[in-house]
């Protein structure tokens, strides 16, 4: 519980004297202590209480670290959290990429009933960090150093899971053993996605029955979920292609757009430096975009160094289309 969180104490006891636990009632309490963005006219006609449309009027634009969605009025697709994971990329392949991969975290998380808990206030700091210029790089963020659950992995669902239903697993243990402080620590982008350096000399997987020494890594899980099932050839070197391309973001290898635009107007006469972008530099840069959706940096062209090691591996990159595993 994050102490410095600001409720509605009014409304927190209101929940609380209507059933609700202090944790939720905390959460929703801390929800109301600020006006919704958009209110509808309609809706404030008449009050129908076999709705939740105010309610989720205010859930939707009035949230912070998570959304935390109650099941809604006639339908039993249960409780949910929803990912909020990144803003919109350039190419159409980025946003592929991303999409798919965060798909894949979720299908990873159910299936081997991954924990990512850390506390709230290290959400805050994450979130501080992340707005310093080239953090992806230089910077450290709070992530949990062990995902995997204490009890037995449920088994693979062979690929039929939708994830439109709410799963009904055990509910998760409290967590035992040593203080909270000792669940999480500071990691780099690179080891969050990719894992860290493990000195034990086999690869740890949900199945092994020994604890990881290291963080495994997002994309390893993924890849060990992907394994778990009977996945076609193609269709696993296409989503190589998509992991390939957040793997190099991660680690430095491919730049991401936030600094390939820094790049760009840094790059220009016109800029002196003192955070002005002017009219002609935003139109370059938009025409230069245009480009980038277009191509993707294929033949060495603008914006190679977001999807390509060099320039002249970038001008015999594979066409859009080609496998990635040859």
């Amino acid at each position: 519980m994050d102490l410095d969180l600001v409720v509605d104490e009014a409304l927190k006891q209101r929940l609380m004297d209507e059933g609700m636990d202090d944790l939720l009632a905390t959460h929703f309490a801390h929800l109301f202590i600020r006006d919704p963005i958009v209110i509808f006219g309609e809706d404030l006609k008449e009050l129908d209480l076999s709705k939740t449309d105010h309610f989720e009027n205010l859930q939707s634009t009035n949230w912070q670290h998570m959304r935390f969605k109650p099941p809604p009025p006639d339908n039993s697709i249960g409780w949910r959290v929803e990912f909020r994971p990144m803003e919109i990329q350039i190419t159409d392949f980025e946003n592929a990429a991303f999409s798919i991969f965060i798909v894949l975290v979720t299908r990873a998380i159910l299936s081997f009933d991954l924990n990512f808990y850390i506390p709230i206030p290290r959400t805050t700091e994450n979130m501080e960090t992340a707005h310093i210029r080239d953090a992806v790089l230089d910077q450290k963020f709070y992530f949990r150093n062990d995902p995997f659950p204490t009890r037995p992995v449920r088994p693979a669902t062979n690929g039929h899971a939708s994830g439109t239903t709410t799963p009904n697993p055990p509910s998760r243990p409290p967590t035992p053993t040593g203080p909270v402080e000792d669940e999480y620590s500071l990691m780099t982008i690179d080891e969050i996605i990719n894992g860290q350096s493990s000195p034990s000399s086999s690869t740890t997987t949900p199945e092994t029955p020994t604890r990881p020494t290291a963080f495994p890594g997002l994309i390893p899980l993924v890849e060990s979920y992907l394994s778990s099932l009977n996945v076609d050839v193609q269709t696993r070197c296409d989503i190589a292609r998509y992991l390939d391309l957040i793997r190099k973001r991660a680690n430095g290898t491919y730049w991401t757009a936030a600094k390939w635009i820094r790049h760009f107007v840094r790059g220009r006469g016109e800029y002196k430096g003192d955070s002005v972008v002017s009219e002609e530099v935003t139109y370059d840069l938009v025409k230069a975009v245009q480009e980038i959706t277009r191509e993707e940096g294929r033949e060495g062209g603008v914006g190679w160094e977001m999807f390509s090691v060099e320039r002249e591996r970038g001008m015999t990159r594979k066409r859009k289309g080609e496998s990635a595993c040859g």
